[in-house]
């Protein structure tokens, strides 16, 4: 029987374009969460918090009343059902995606959405603010996963953003490793956006939950690093294309695609290869490899690489810097990625 060779492709030869009608059709839960339901996700009992979330997030996407009770959400007196958003805040591999996804498939409404924070920002890029305000309006539902307000621009489109849907009646559910009246802290001069922040905050629920990064439960914590003999063979071996590149060619062309476009840049592949991966040392460079590293585990690709182990890819000054956390996460993925 005759095997199908693997067709190699270099990622530094494609210049992928993406209209804002693509854009907005393509708001949907990553492949991996196609069938993400409530009843599937899984509770750790060591961890309360996640079936007292769970629970809550069911009566939200079913507009069902939400419960009266003490503890996670005593802390205002204002009635939980007054939110007209809810916000996700947890660690990184506790579900949180899972759960935005399930309550994505739970509402019964035909115009809803689905996105990463720098995919809603790309599509104000690419169409405008006003012409993104009109395709979104009347949209019963908007998901937005790994809340983020990297800069003062994006503080003030987001702000807008969601004050003009929320009040045209759109409800909201977002996810993020930081508590919504904390987001811009250690990025930017936070105290110059704290009115837009609250206001931003002031539309929803905040729902807390605890647990371990699931990624790590059954790896031993480190990338797959391979040498170039292993790394040829699992490339070869990866059946229909895969993509084989340098990693400083790579890091390279990725200032040249804008981050929305890195869905397309990826299309059609089985793996990812990267060649003598190297510690980056620039926060621009860095930040884009995070947002392709989200588009490559959404896609559920996994990745092959030769050099320094992938988990030491971003330097201890950035570890400790205010994009830590959005690091610590692309270094989950990494990880878990080179185990596929």
């Amino acid at each position: 029987m005759t095997s199908t060779a693997t067709e190699i492709v270099h990622l530094a030869d494609r210049h992928p374009q993406l209209s804002g009608e693509e854009m907005l059709a393509s708001l949907v839960p990553p492949r991996q969460f196609d069938d993400a339901t409530f009843a599937s996700y899984r509770v750790d009992p060591d961890y309360p918090s996640q079936l007292e979330a769970k629970e809550e997030l069911e009566r939200f996407a079913t507009g069902a009343q939400p419960a009266r009770r003490g503890g996670l959400f005593s802390r205002r007196p204002k009635l939980p059902e007054t939110k007209p958003g809810v916000y996700l805040d947890g660690g990184f591999g506790v579900g949180k995606t899972h759960l935005l996804a399930a309550i994505y498939h739970a509402v019964p409404a035909r115009r809803k959405h689905f996105g990463s924070f720098i995919e809603y920002t790309a599509l104000v890029g690419a169409l405008g603010y006003k012409n993104t305000v009109e395709l979104l309006r009347g949209s019963a539902l908007l998901c937005i996963d790994e809340f983020e307000l990297d800069d003062p621009g994006d503080t003030m489109v987001m702000t807008r953003l969601l004050g003009e849907l929320v009040a045209s009646g759109t409800r909201l559910a977002a996810t993020s490793n930081t508590p919504p009246n904390a987001l811009g802290e250690g990025r930017f001069a936070a105290q110059d956006f704290l009115r837009e922040i609250h206001a931003m905050s002031d539309s929803f629920r905040t729902l807390r939950i605890d647990g371990v990064d699931f990624r790590q439960r059954s790896l031993d914590g480190h990338a797959v690093v391979l040498d170039d003999a292993e790394y040829d063979a699992a490339l070869a071996g990866a059946g229909g294309s895969a993509s084989d590149d340098g990693f400083d060619a790579l890091i390279s062309h990725l200032a040249r695609v804008h981050p929305s476009r890195y869905i397309r840049l990826i299309d059609g592949l089985s793996a990812v290869g990267l060649r003598d991966v190297r510690q980056l040392t620039d926060q621009s460079e860095a930040l884009r490899f995070v947002a392709f590293v989200d588009r490559v585990y959404d896609a559920e690709l996994p990745i092959r690489a030769t050099g320094a182990p992938l988990e030491d890819v971003f330097g201890a000054d950035m570890l400790a810097g205010g994009y830590r956390k959005k690091y610590l996460r692309a270094i989950s993925r990494l990880v878990a990625s080179t185990h596929a």
